[in-house]
């Protein structure tokens, strides 16, 4: 059967998330209905990452097999007029091999948050970013940063309802920057645990404070204890950009 691989770009502020969940409607559902709709398939979706409520995605990557080969270009159409009115589109649809796997196949994958960072409250953007009106020193956020970039056990920015094998990651970027009242902090590593951008967004806080040093903010670390580390970051701050794949397993 033809296997797509499909580029998606979702507001995840009223989903609960990626995954089917009796509790209200998510992005697979969505994604799974329009698919009906366009050639009476059912089919089951797989991502390359679960995002949870509230977080949104700018290229998120999930893959379907359908019975007939579509070119592309009406596969990403007729999705994106079956998934009307649901906050998600389809940017990119493309054939991709029958070993490929949305999840299994990523080697690598990304994320952005966003901080507003501003006395004023935010309106225009409210549900988008963590809006924090304290001023933060996103220089001292960016170099307590580093300190959690290679390979670690991260058990302090693990969730506790994580359910993975093992605690160590091997993170390969945690960038801070300002631009003007927005702090971006982008993340980058083959794989996350539940809820570790946040938590380590939350926690970054603290050094952005002034509440912690970077000492502090290493000790935290070293604690392998969730209760060590900072708040769990707002979901409405955290986009899901992009997936990496060996290049041959996206060639046809």
């Amino acid at each position: 059967m033809p296997r797509y691989k499909l580029t998606l770009e979702y507001d995840g502020t009223d989903l609960v998330g990626w995954q089917r969940q009796d509790s209200g409607p998510s992005v697979q559902q969505h994604l799974e209905e329009a698919v009906f709709r366009f050639c009476g398939e059912e089919v089951r979706a797989h991502a390359a990452g679960r995002t949870d409520a509230g977080v949104h995605a700018l290229g998120q990557v999930a893959h379907v097999e359908l019975s007939r080969d579509y070119p592309t270009d009406r596969i990403r159409d007729a999705i994106n007029f079956y998934l009307k009115p649901a906050p998600v589109a389809v940017l990119e649809a493309e054939r991709v091999p029958d070993d490929f796997h949305a999840r299994f196949s990523a080697v690598g994958r990304s994320y952005l948050y966003r901080i507003v960072n501003r006395r004023a409250r935010l309106v225009i953007g409210a549900g988008y970013a963590w809006w924090i009106p304290k001023p933060l020193n996103a220089e001292a956020m960016h170099e307590a940063a580093q300190h959690l970039v290679g390979h670690y056990d991260f058990s302090t920015f693990r969730a506790a309802e994580c359910q993975g094998n093992t605690p160590f990651k091997t993170l390969d970027r945690l960038d801070v920057e300002r631009q003007g009242d927005e702090i971006l902090i982008r993340a980058a590593a083959r794989s996350f645990l539940h809820h570790q951008v946040r938590n380590m967004v939350g926690t970054l806080k603290l050094v952005g404070e002034g509440k912690w040093t970077v000492a502090d903010f290493i000790k935290a670390r070293d604690a392998c204890d969730r209760r060590a580390g900072g708040q769990t970051a707002p979901a409405c701050g955290l986009y899901f950009t992009g997936v990496v794949y060996p290049p041959f397993l996206e060639d046809a």
